[in-house]
């Protein structure tokens, strides 16, 4: 009787593990998800931000028509803005 006491206890020692190990893969799999998320997202503000430097820049005169638009285009891709088959 004392046998089966033990079997029990150690069968439940055994599912609370494999829980534990489902609850860990768990959390690396949505902390792999978010990282993956976040590296996909363009940096809005700083693209915004370029394509301002850029703008003056053309509008200075210090960067070729043929360059501002090569840039512009790579820029607004990024953004979503522009489809890049265009």
């Amino acid at each position: 009787m004392a046998q089966k006491g033990r079997e029990g206890m150690a069968k439940r020692a055994r599912e609370r593990a494999r829980e534990e190990r489902q609850e860990a893969k768990k959390l690396r799999r949505d902390a792999l998800t978010d990282e993956a998320r976040m590296a996909t997202e363009p940096d809005t503000e700083g693209l915004m931000e370029e394509f301002r430097l850029l703008s003056e820049r053309y509008a200075a005169k210090t960067v070729s028509e043929s360059h501002y638009q090569e840039e512009r285009r790579r820029i607004l891709t990024l953004l979503g803005i522009e489809d890049p088959e265009d």
